[in-house]
């Protein structure tokens, strides 16, 4: 009952900012909106006209998944200076519940609420291309949540660097292109990126969306891998959140921005 209590809490404070602060939003859902329309218009004046739209449908599925990887990546990271900066941290970390379930509670909140504006980002940019992807939900879900799980846990590595380090917005804005790169690159280039965070699943939602793909053709050797890759990665994340938190609590680095 009581992570239900949280999860309500977060997902009420996550809608209620997002509301508030509706020109930001606005901001940032034409931002990348833009973003894709520089993609698209680059593919259709310099692109291979043979091969146009196999790369528009790659450019929507990598660009929707790339702006989803930073929100749920990043955001705990904000999340951490945030409150250090009005001084509620340590606040938070005197709580029942613990640090690391509060910033779960609002990692799952604000994915939830963000993939809304992922979903409309995604018909739009379909829209604008005229190309439409296979949205086939039963398969995109299983491989979505262990995807997401994953980044979770590097979402808990950046926090608990932001609450030692505090100033990390320069870290977080490299961050950014380093996403890029590994969602824009094919497993088929390097094989070996399937064992990072999030790759293997961008390669199998590209292949449901873009090709086609079943669950049942899927098998069960990728998901074992999107498996093992969320569970230690979640871990290795939490871990390492905990060991930063210790830390700054031996310091006193919580009270202090």
């Amino acid at each position: 009952m009581s992570w239900l209590h949280l999860l309500k809490a977060n997902f009420r404070k996550e809608y209620i900012e997002l509301k508030r602060y509706l020109p930001n939003t606005m901001a940032m859902i034409f931002t990348f909106y833009f973003i894709f329309l520089g993609m698209f218009a680059g593919i259709q004046v310099i692109g291979d006209p043979s091969v146009q739209d196999v790369n528009t449908q790659y450019a929507i599925v990598n660009y929707i998944v790339w702006f989803l990887a930073m929100v749920v990546m990043q955001d705990i990271g904000w999340q951490v200076t945030n409150e250090s900066m009005r001084g509620t941290l340590e606040q938070l970390s005197m709580s029942p519940m613990g640090l690391w379930r509060i910033m779960t509670a609002r990692l799952v909140a604000t994915t939830s609420i963000n993939l809304i504006i992922v979903v409309v980002l995604l018909y739009i940019s379909m829209l604008t291309a005229g190309q439409w992807l296979n949205i086939d939900v039963i398969a995109i879900a299983p491989i979505l949540i262990l995807t997401l799980i994953s980044m979770f846990g590097v979402g808990f590595m950046i926090a608990g660097i932001s609450i030692i380090l505090k100033q990390v917005q320069s870290f977080l804005q490299i961050l950014q292109f380093i996403l890029a790169g590994l969602t824009f690159v094919p497993l088929s280039v390097a094989p070996f990126l399937a064992y990072l965070p999030f790759v293997k699943g961008v390669d199998l939602i590209r292949y449901v969306m873009i090709d086609g793909a079943t669950l049942s053709q899927i098998g069960v050797g990728n998901f074992l891998i999107l498996a093992f890759n969320a569970i230690f990665y979640f871990i290795l994340g939490l871990v390492c959140f905990l060991y930063c938190e210790r830390v700054a609590m031996h310091k006193g680095l919580l009270a202090h921005y």
